[in-house]
């Protein structure tokens, strides 16, 4: 191929990118500091090579019992709190890129919360799409997880457009090779369909020790699933 058709395509495939509009926002820029804290990490900090990451929003941040809820698996934590996807995706690279690993999770959930500045469910797959594109530049074959976002008292408000989102970003992982998503929703529901309250903190929307209880025998099952194939 002609070397100017290269940089066509390249150019038509970077202006269509769902994450164009969003690289140089403030809100986006504004989370520089904590990547480059990780990035230090990376260079102080020694971590296995069969590591599992864990990122993405603050329920990943601040699960501070995740290193022994998944022992044996040994971890990599990267959250920080009020990740979206619309920044994560951005970050990723750098996030995620520099690390050989043996598994990735994934946990956002803070791209539809019931706000003015909510993303359309077509919006947050295709920015999923996309996330998925930029992990399989460096992990081509690694196993990729998302787990879904739980149903929160404090956004039960928008659970049905979260749903929706949550449906898309399944048909992704059912058609593209080692990526699965994690439901959780089934265990924080009681017998009328809603979130049980008592699974998170007083803000309603975090979980508790409980709730991460939950996450935990919920999580390596999935991941037990898939990495004991992968030996």
């Amino acid at each position: 191929m002609k070397p100017y058709l290269i940089l066509l395509i390249t150019f038509v495939l970077l202006s269509c990118s769902p994450v164009k509009k969003y690289r140089d926002l403030p809100e986006v820029l504004s989370w520089e500091n904590d990547i480059r804290r990780f990035e230090q990490l990376d260079k102080s900090e020694k971590y296995s090579q069969n590591a599992v990451i864990f990122a993405g929003s603050s329920s990943i941040r601040l699960w501070s019992t995740l290193e022994n809820d998944m022992s044996p698996y040994p971890v990599i934590q990267r959250g920080y709190g009020g990740a979206r996807l619309s920044d994560f995706a951005v970050y990723a690279d750098r996030i995620i890129g520099p690390h050989p690993c043996r598994a990735i999770v994934i946990f956002i959930a803070n791209d539809i919360t019931g706000s003015e500045s909510d993303k359309s469910p077509a919006e947050v797959a295709a920015l999923f799409r996309y996330l998925l594109k930029t992990i399989r530049k460096t992990h081509p074959d690694t196993p990729v997880f998302w787990i879904a976002v739980t149903p929160t008292p404090s956004r039960w408000g928008v659970w049905n457009q979260i749903t929706e989102a949550t449906g898309r970003i399944k048909d992704i992982c059912d058609n593209n090779s080692n990526t699965f998503l994690i439901r959780t929703d089934f265990a924080f529901l009681d017998a009328t369909g809603k979130p049980k309250p008592e699974l998170f903190i007083e803000d309603k929307l975090h979980l508790n020790q409980q709730g991460y209880a939950i996450w935990t025998e919920i999580v390596k099952k999935e991941l037990g699933k898939v990495l004991k194939e992968n030996k």
